[in-house]
């Protein structure tokens, strides 16, 4: 099947689909993933949780009283679990890989299970303005998720996608969709309620499927969002390369001091990480994310993807630990990079960009 966006000078385009910039993706063979099973099975892995995950009842007041504020909005995270982050920035309301449902797989009756409740459901969000989506795997892109916000009230959100999604969310009756290229921007138009905000897709080493016919067909990718009140950078689903040091200085000129610094929050990926030989080329572990950290040079990071689907053999709790570890070992701490509740909003400072200026 031919790639409608093939661009032969485009070093991540092939003509059947999409690689990565720094290192090709091959996917695992039949025997690996045999192999990964049995070494599972006899180290006895996942191991069961030390420490529960924590959850916490959302601040329904403070998320709903700051949808309605406009530019008055106070920069904030709510994560919802695994992937999924309300943020609320420069006046809108975005959401990221929005997955609400049991289960991450094609039907509800198998696959990876829900393993704590969503910080919120789906009718307790504020409106949605915009969804940003990394990729189609189906613990990102979860249909029945995608389908209720399509209908909420007030109408579908935006949804800004990597190239080759458009197809799939038309044939769902969805046509609010932007598909952007690695480094392409899209601006979030000027309106009565927020500010201009450029969003660029990103790039990040990974890969996606849906099907067992359609690999590295469509793209994949993190976004940075530069409202007036707080850049932020969504990294999606990941493993460690380059790429991270490319878009920081992609953005050096909007990073310096007199315009504020570096990002003020990135959501960072710790967890779907072991054994290290399989998972490696995908996701990071948390000492790479912690490097991630220092590669983009952000203020500072909030940890996901871990805590809710149990992908992988590493125990659900355990990336919090390794991320102490790894902090502790660059001299940093949660206060860096936070480990929120499942539910929990942190609130942003709001950017200022005249703060280099003073004395």
């Amino acid at each position: 099947m031919k790639n409608p966006h093939f661009k032969p000078d485009r070093q991540h385009h092939r003509p059947g689909g999409f690689q990565n910039t720094y290192q090709s993706f091959q996917g695992k063979r039949w025997h690996e993933i045999l192999r990964w099973r049995w070494q599972a099975w006899r180290a006895g892995h996942p191991r069961p949780l030390q420490d529960a995950i924590p959850v916490v009842a959302p601040d329904l007041a403070f998320i709903h009283a700051n949808a309605q504020a406009g530019l008055a909005m106070q920069p904030a995270a709510t994560w919802v679990g695994h992937i999924t982050v309300l943020l609320q920035l420069g006046g809108l309301n975005l959401l990221t890989d929005p997955v609400f449902s049991e289960r991450c797989f094609p039907v509800q009756w198998a696959g990876p299970k829900r393993q704590t409740p969503p910080g919120l459901t789906l009718q307790q969000l504020p409106h949605i303005d915009v969804v940003l989506l990394s990729h189609n795997h189906y613990d990102h892109m979860d249909e029945a998720s995608l389908l209720a916000l399509s209908r909420q009230a007030g109408g579908c959100p935006l949804i800004l996608c990597p190239l080759g999604h458009r197809a799939w969310f038309a044939r769902r009756g969805i046509h609010k969709v932007v598909e952007l290229d690695w480094w392409d921007e899209h601006v979030l138009a000027a309106t009565e309620r927020n500010a201009r905000i450029p969003v660029t897709l990103t790039p990040a080493q990974h890969w996606s499927a849906r099907t067992a016919t359609d690999a590295l067909r469509s793209l994949w990718g993190g976004f940075a969002v530069r409202s007036p009140d707080c850049h932020l950078f969504f990294a999606g689903d990941t493993a460690y390369s380059k790429d991270f040091t490319d878009i920081r200085h992609h953005f050096a000129r909007e990073h310096t001091p007199e315009a504020g610094g570096g990002f003020d929050l990135a959501l960072l990926p710790i967890g779907a990480y072991e054994p290290r030989w399989f998972m490696k080329d995908q996701h990071v572990n948390p000492e790479e994310s912690v490097q991630i950290f220092h590669d983009i040079g952000c203020k500072q990071a909030l940890a996901v993807h871990w805590g809710c689907f149990q992908l992988t053999d590493e125990a659900l709790d355990e990336p919090p630990r390794a991320l102490d570890r790894a902090l502790a070992a660059r001299g940093m701490s949660r206060a860096d990079f936070v480990v929120a509740a499942v539910g929990a909003t942190h609130r942003i400072r709001p950017r200022d960009r005249l703060q280099a200026a003073r004395p």
